[in-house]
C-alpha cells in the first residue's frame, strides 16, 4: 500500500489522503519513532491533528509517516507488530 512522509504540522497533515485506513508514525527530527497509531478511513487528518501541540493527545514530532492499509483490522495488526518491535516512547505499554 501507499506510504507517505510529510511535516508534522497542519499544512503537512492537510496533504495526506483520507480514503483508506492508515498506520502512522510520528517521527523525531532525527527520524526515530516517537509514536505509532492507526486512523480509520475518513479520519486520518483529524486524528493526526489531535496529536499537534494544541490537540488533546499531544505527541512531539517533526515528521509523520503514514502507510495505507486495506482495512482497519489490518492497520491495527500492523500497529501491534510495529509497537512490539520498536517500543516507541509515547505508546503506553500493555495497550
Amino acid at each position: 500500500m501507499a506510504r507517505k512522509t510529510v511535516d508534522f504540522n497542519k499544512g503537512g497533515i492537510g496533504k495526506l489522503e483520507n480514503d483508506k485506513p492508515v498506520v502512522y508514525r510520528i517521527l523525531t527530527p532525527s527520524g526515530r519513532t516517537n509514536y505509532i497509531g492507526v486512523a480509520q478511513r475518513g479520519r486520518v487528518q483529524e486524528r493526526l491533528n489531535e496529536h499537534l501541540h494544541d490537540g488533546k493527545d499531544y505527541i512531539p514530532g517533526a515528521k509523520v509517516q503514514i502507510e495505507q492499509t486495506g482495512s482497519i483490522d489490518e492497520a491495527r495488526a500492523k500497529e501491534e507488530r510495529i509497537i512490539a518491535k520498536t517500543n516507541p516512547p509515547y505508546n503506553k505499554q500493555g495497550k
